[in-house]
């Protein structure tokens, strides 16, 4: 693949910056617009904070979430203008987000853990506790820099990472509100909310994910990376990191489940992954496409406005994407898994199905809805397989341990993009 293929189908258009449009033209738009910033120029601007509408770093997150740009094709677009040397920032953030599926993947746990932990607690939340999360929530705690963030993450549904590091330790080192809750705020209203890197940094923050080693909002520090925007007082000074009794061990990577060569197929897309073009799909035997969105998965709580209306419309625009590319019929899953389950056990049988193929879904609340469906596909014969892409099966091996081992393999893993 050339950078020329890459984006010959990303027209220029002007959009304002705080549109997060879920097509893969606007990622491809938004990736071209960067590159000329992804190597020194990124490393240098990065870590600051300048609000909404901001240009030093790239904002592909919610596109590299649902794969509507892969990050195979981030990194070679990257590589193919500068340097490794001159990018290797960037190219690492990019690779961060595979080592936190990696790393899940091998302990799934943390994930249930932590999801049903915070539907507990919202089930039965003491008064005090209730009123001091509404204040966080809804940006009423005094603190500035905390309020203007969650004030954004409510109405827009994005926040620099920096800021995403700065708020999560507000939350539990100077707020004291428990972990798993500032964790399902952000699953609720990041538009780029994924299991992985979203439950993962929350633990490194806490001082869960390397032991002993935590992550400490400073006022000099955010006044500094905000260029004096905010000047917080009263932050928890020297608090000591969350501990934790007992380890949860790297297990076995899961498997896929191999694709049944000329068997009638059915595509199911989800937000896991809206490139199935670029995956190694058995498009011969493929007879029809379909996409499932279920935002309301995420949480016990209501989803956020934007996060929701990206989830649902990035699906079903790329289920006319694929549809209208390949002549298939095209539908929609209701949201609703017991009737998104129904629905598609009779999509399978109007189109004489006997097999569902969609991408391997990693840990979290997509991969949780998709039990009852697969139960369902089960019972009326129908196998389910699942494509993993070479780039995951590459790169997640080496995610058991920290990022610094995995951080080491990086140069060669980018032999995937770059060869």
């Amino acid at each position: 693949m050339t950078t020329t293929d890459l984006f010959a189908s990303a027209p220029e258009i002007a959009r304002p910056a705080p549109a997060f449009l879920p097509t893969r033209e606007e990622g491809l738009r938004r990736l071209r617009d960067f590159l000329p910033r992804a190597g020194a120029a990124y490393a240098a601007q990065r870590n600051f904070d300048d609000g909404p509408g901001r240009r030093n770093v790239s904002v592909l997150s919610p596109w590299l979430r649902t794969r509507l740009v892969t990050e195979e094709e981030v990194v070679h677009a990257v590589l193919a203008r500068h340097a490794f040397e001159a990018s290797e920032k960037f190219v690492q953030e990019v690779f961060w987000r595979t080592y936190w599926k990696g790393h899940l993947e091998m302990r799934p746990a943390l994930w249930t853990s932590a999801r049903d932990r915070a539907a507990a607690l919202h089930a039965d939340l003491a008064p005090d506790l209730a009123s001091r999360l509404a204040a966080a929530e809804e940006g009423r705690t005094g603190i500035d820099c905390f309020d203007a963030w969650a004030v954004e993450l409510n109405e827009t549904g994005f926040l620099h990472n920096h800021a995403r590091m700065w708020f999560a330790s507000i939350w539990i080192f100077t707020l004291r509100l428990p972990w798993v809750l500032g964790a399902d705020f952000f699953l609720r209203h990041l538009i780029d909310a994924d299991a992985a890197s979203n439950t993962l940094s929350w633990r490194w923050v806490a001082g869960l994910h390397t032991k002993g080693k935590h992550y400490v909002a400073r006022p000099d520090n955010i006044a500094s990376y905000t260029r004096g925007r905010f000047s917080p007082r009263d932050l928890a000074r020297d608090p000591q990191p969350l501990v934790q009794t007992g380890d949860v061990a790297a297990g076995p990577l899961r498997r896929a489940e191999p694709v049944k060569p000329g068997v009638p197929s059915l595509l199911l897309l989800s937000e896991d992954d809206l490139h199935p073009e670029s995956a190694p799909m058995p498009w011969a035997d493929i007879r029809l496409v379909a996409g499932f969105a279920s935002p309301s998965a995420r949480s016990s709580r209501p989803v956020g406005t934007p996060a929701a209306a990206f989830a649902v419309e990035a699906v079903q625009g790329a289920v006319h994407r694929v549809a209208s590319a390949r002549g298939l019929p095209g539908e929609m899953l209701p949201a609703a898994i017991r009737d998104a389950a129904d629905a598609l056990v009779a999509l399978c049988a109007r189109e004489g199905v006997r097999q569902v193929v969609r991408g391997f879904l990693p840990v979290g609340w997509t991969a949780d809805a998709f039990v009852a469906l697969r139960t369902a596909l089960g019972a009326s014969g129908i196998h389910v397989a699942e494509i993993l892409r070479p780039w995951d099966a590459r790169a997640w091996p080496h995610a058991g341990r920290g990022f610094f081992p995995f951080k080491a393999r990086i140069p060669d893993l980018c032999g995937i993009a770059a060869g």
